[in-house]
């Protein structure tokens, strides 16, 4: 389908889901063909930076490179933290997806924000892009693309919830006729789980561990409410003994996990009930019948469904690709005409 005269069919138009841990690319006609963590590696050799790696290969480096290299991520809490070293990223990703291929011109991009942000950082996420080699960029707030991600019934007069849990942000939103009835951001998410992890370890092992080590933990055996025996699964974690300053290797099990975890899951948790609280009485009653769609990487903390359900008394639901929705829905609000009010240029 076409937008109008705004957006005529250019198959090098494409869709960025900019994300504080990853960030995704979507294609128009083709679908997701980019998903690579937001890092990027700036090696500095007498006095001039240069970007040595970026996505995959940069994650590789973090907290392992030596002082001449620096890994950084340019995104935090779900907005631009350093905007040239974005826009060397989005440059990369760009040129990634079209390969050796020469541009025949200049896309379109459409990019997704917090719904959070303010005027300032939506300046300079389109910024970037535009630096990048964008010919127009439109932006499209996370949790509507979020919702139009998971199929939900955006576009009807119907009330329904997303939560999206990203890196550096919760967003919470009721939607309805292809609006934000009421949303709320809560810089909370993926980041400050790993960071909780870390606190907990040192605090109770007195073990210093890597950001990566900690989001392996989280990832693999990460639980937002504690195992029916208490204990679960045990994991053996390496890092540096901060007693002895020497490599030490210790056990912890999801019981922990789920203690460390228990602060920002019950942040993330108060963010929806305040949403709930300050929905309008017609959408709380589609609600009760559609229930809670959860989307984004920390939809995947096992058990988060479960506790949502538990503290709300509301059905909870996972969507299908949770990791995926915000990219999808970014991409399908580009492509098809039925969603062109919800993409701005502000």
């Amino acid at each position: 389908m076409v937008f109008g005269n705004l957006f005529k069919f250019r198959s090098q138009d494409m869709a960025i889901d900019l994300g504080t841990a990853n960030t995704v690319v979507y294609v128009r006609g083709q679908g997701i063909v980019l998903n690579e963590p937001s890092v990027v590696a700036i090696e500095t050799s007498n006095g001039v930076k240069k970007v040595k790696a970026v996505g995959n290969d940069a994650k590789m480096m973090m907290g392992k490179t030596p002082d001449s290299i620096e890994a950084i991520r340019p995104l935090r809490d779900g907005v631009i933290a350093d905007i040239d070293v974005a826009e060397q990223m989005i440059k990369h990703f760009i040129k990634k997806v079209h390969g050796k291929r020469k541009l025949l011109s200049y896309p379109e991009i459409v990019i997704c924000v917090p719904s959070g942000s303010t005027s300032v950082e939506r300046r300079a996420i389109r910024d970037a892009a535009s630096n990048a080699g964008a010919s127009q960029v439109f932006l499209i707030e996370e949790p509507m693309a979020a919702a139009i991600g998971a199929d939900m019934p955006v576009t009807e007069p119907i009330g329904s919830m997303v939560v999206d849990v990203g890196g550096g942000t919760t967003e919470v939103a009721v939607l309805s006729l292809r609006g934000l009835a009421y949303t709320t951001s809560v810089r909370t998410g993926g980041d400050k789980m790993d960071e909780a992890i870390v606190s907990y370890v040192r605090r109770h092992h007195n073990l210093l561990i890597g950001e990566t080590t900690a989001e392996r933990i989280k990832k693999d055996f990460g639980v937002a409410m504690a195992p029916a025996d208490g204990i679960g699964h045990t994991i053996h974690i390496k890092g540096r003994d901060l007693v002895n300053g020497v490599p030490k290797e210790i056990s912890i099990n999801q019981g922990q996990i789920a203690e460390a975890l228990g602060e920002p899951i019950g942040t993330i948790i108060e963010g929806v009930r305040i949403a709930l609280e300050n929905t309008a009485p017609e959408l709380a009653a589609d609600i009760v019948d559609q229930g809670i769609v959860l989307t984004g990487g920390g939809a995947l903390i096992s058990g988060l469904d479960e506790a949502l359900s538990e503290e709300t008394g509301l059905p909870v639901t996972v969507a299908e690709d949770p990791l995926a929705c915000v990219a999808i829905g970014t991409g399908r609000a580009m492509e098809d005409e039925i969603f062109r009010g919800v993409l701005t240029t502000a």
